[in-house]
């Protein structure tokens, strides 16, 4: 049954490397069970919920994939859009999580009509390679700095805005340590260096005193307290149109391009970036993200951590469907993610920041007209705690560089639209 449905034998795998390869895929990316409630409950959310609901949505949007789209690509929530939400939109903004997650809820379903009406890849391919790099790695600096906020080495400042902090302090030298450690074993090809680096810190915590102890398995806790709690109605109003519009974009960049790496490592991708059933993986997806924030969790989207699966040999879905059945079994496990202290995932916020960043090594620093926007892009991001601003900066700086420089052809139409719309918000929405 499973060689006829996944297809093996065409595929050149076999059972038991299509299970080894979900494993490898899941020890890589259960980081998030741990590191999603931590970021969420900055936002006032239950953290027992969203460990449970995190662990569902990865069950749900793996398996998915699995059984729709027959590819080996794991999906989660963001790394980065939870930030975004938590920091961004509810403690900055002061808006509510519940008008929060609406954002998120109407971002996903513009991201899902996107993709239903296919043109999710002529936005692809038509929005600036700058722009496209500049995105992701803002947002890698902004999970940066929550990391370094976590462990308590950047704090804020009076007089210098942000400082250091106590570097001899607990929580500084064991979020050290975490970082350490997982930038050592990623070195060495340990695909699981994240999971081990917080299950070590949080030991040396619980030894040290700065942890109790609550058990390890239990039932898993109600979801009561995030599911349909979001407020659909309040999070349309015309001031939070760019965290809709931003949710939205950023999930089509990051997801699309996460799924044309992984599959172009299984070598099912073609010179436009095109692979098969990538209609069926872009709308499930964006449905699970649909889903997702219905539950009670940022958008969700593909993992770059599907390729070290693909690696160990997952050729089809039935890796992916293996690490969801995985998620299922973690959400009895919500004792021990209750233990995990803040800095025990500074490090591996700080390790994701580093990976999502080092794209701008691809930028062309001689071309001052695909650098600048590019830069802009990224630091607008850390600098005004806002995926949001560093987007706007981003697309702007672009027209208005290409313009200065009588490139008016390399501007697309839609770019513009952006960049105009983007103007707009700053002049009449929130300048009033």
């Amino acid at each position: 049954m499973l060689e006829r449905f996944f297809k093996l034998s065409a595929h050149n795998t076999s059972v038991s490397t299509e299970v080894i390869a979900g494993i490898t895929t899941f020890m890589t990316m259960v980081y998030i069970v741990f590191v999603n409630p931590q970021i969420l409950s900055a936002a006032g959310m239950d953290a027992s919920a969203v460990f449970v609901v995190t662990c569902m949505i990865s069950a749900i949007g793996c398996i998915a994939m699995g059984l729709i789209a027959n590819l080996p690509i794991a999906l989660a929530p963001a790394m980065g859009l939870n930030a975004f939400f938590a920091f961004s939109v509810v403690v900055g903004m002061g808006v509510s999580w519940q008008i929060g997650m609406g954002t998120i809820f109407w971002g996903a379903v513009c991201f899902a009509i996107v993709s239903l009406l296919g043109i999710r890849s002529w936005i692809l391919t038509n929005i600036p390679k700058c722009l496209r790099i500049g995105i992701p790695s803002g947002i890698g600096l902004l999970i940066a700095m929550v990391g370094f906020s976590n462990a308590g080495i950047v704090v804020a400042s009076s007089a210098t805005m942000i400082t250091v902090g106590d570097l001899s302090s607990l929580e500084c030298v064991l979020g050290a340590l975490g970082f350490f450690i997982i930038v050592i074993l990623a070195s060495r090809g340990i695909h699981s260096a994240v999971l081990i680096s917080i299950a070590v810190v949080t030991a040396i915590a619980a030894l040290m005193g700065d942890i109790e102890y609550t058990g390890i398995v239990s039932m898993p806790p109600s979801i009561s307290n995030t599911f349909g709690q979001l407020d659909l109605a309040g999070s349309l109003d015309v001031a939070l149109m760019g965290v809709i519009f931003s949710f939205a974009l950023v999930s089509l960049f990051d997801s699309s391009g996460t799924m044309i790496g992984v599959t172009e490592k299984c070598g099912f991708t073609d010179k436009r970036g095109r692979f098969p059933r990538m209609k069926q993986a872009l709308i499930t997806d964006s449905a699970t993200s649909v889903v997702g924030a219905y539950m009670g969790t940022s958008t969700v989207t593909a993992y770059i951590e599907s390729s070290a699966g693909v690696a160990a040999g997952g050729r089809t879905g039935l890796a992916a469907i293996v690490a969801g059945l995985l998620f299922i079994l973690v959400i009895f496990f919500s004792p021990l993610a209750a233990m995990v202290p803040g800095y025990a995932v500074a490090g591996a916020l700080v390790y994701v920041g580093i990976l999502m960043s080092s794209e701008l090594a691809k930028i062309d620093g001689k071309d001052l007209t695909e650098s600048a926007p590019a830069f802009i892009t990224a630091v607008m991001m850390p600098f005004t705690f806002s995926i949001t601003e560093g987007v706007a900066a981003g697309f702007i700086t672009y027209c208005v560089l290409k313009a200065g420089t009588n490139r008016w052809r390399e501007i697309h139409p839609g770019v513009a639209l952006v960049a105009l719309l983007f103007i707009i918000k700053f002049a009449f929405v929130d300048g009033h």
